[in-house]
């Protein structure tokens, strides 16, 4: 199964037991973190299930594995002809996390209401 999240103005496509680097959250290191902006929920061989535009009751539990800064990234500013250059580096924070757990439970509990319905249309024949 696998799941497709919003965190941090970013959309990334989890399953379970995969790790990830986010933008920085908040938490230490064994902390759970828990999303519920699913936007798409789907298994191997079947239809996804697509938000409109999230899907209600669905969650994916992550753990902070680590909290750390990205590679660097150098910026160059350069104007030719004036002996003008100017190097800065950045470097972003990080949360790293591993995906433990894709609750769906949107689709739990709608299959019980349909069990319900055809329970109640049987016993009425």
């Amino acid at each position: 199964m696998y799941a497709v999240i919003r965190t941090g103005g970013k959309q990334y496509r989890v399953s379970k037991d995969d790790v990830i680097a986010i933008e920085r959250l908040e938490g230490n290191v064994g902390d759970t973190v828990k999303f519920d902006e699913v936007l798409m929920l789907g298994e191997d061989g079947k239809t996804p299930k697509i938000g409109a535009p999230t899907i209600n009751g669905a969650s994916v539990v992550a753990e902070v594995v680590d909290q750390n800064r990205a590679d660097k990234v150098t910026v160059i500013k350069f104007r030719r002809r004036k002996n003008y250059h100017r190097t800065k580096g950045h470097r972003q924070h990080q949360t790293v996390l591993k995906i433990t757990d894709i609750a769906a439970k949107a689709a739990a509990k709608a299959a019980p209401k349909a069990a319900e319905a055809d329970a109640t249309d049987s016993g009425e024949e």
